[in-house]
């Protein structure tokens, strides 16, 4: 149950071809449910995304910079798997894999409300996640 955050220059004009590029990697890689989708895309100006050389030796012409904030559990393999389908199904709808940038945050069960003000992993509305692979 990945929630996603997208942001890109308005320079891009395909939102939703990206929204579901990241969502179809997540669900091939992770298996988790195609309707288990919470993602916000944020289309913003240019000059407001500053995703500089991190030492790598190469410059970004037009960032896509993804937060992928989900539950604990999956292994680094996975975790790799997973970046490089993104990359992947992104080049397919124009975004080249220097433009990439992915940020991924970890938390637990408790972490989360999906409304009511009830953390529904912790009430029991909800099942917690098996161990992921």
């Amino acid at each position: 149950m990945p929630l996603v955050r997208i942001d890109h220059s308005t320079a891009r004009t395909n939102s939703t071809e990206i929204a579901q590029a990241v969502h179809k990697a997540i669900v091939d890689v992770y298996a988790i449910p195609d309707r288990d989708r919470f993602q916000v895309i944020t289309s913003r100006d240019a000059n407001s995304i500053i995703a500089e050389d991190a030492g790598l030796g190469f410059d970004r012409i037009d960032p896509v910079i993804i937060q992928i904030f989900t539950q604990r559990g999956r292994t680094d393999d996975a975790k790799q798997k997973l970046y490089a389908r993104i990359a992947a199904e992104l080049e397919e709808v124009g975004v080249a894999g220097v433009d990439v940038f992915i940020g991924y945050v970890e938390n637990g069960p408790q972490d989360w409300s999906f409304g009511f003000g009830r953390a529904q992993y912790m009430t029991g509305e909800l099942a917690v996640p098996a161990g992921r692979g």
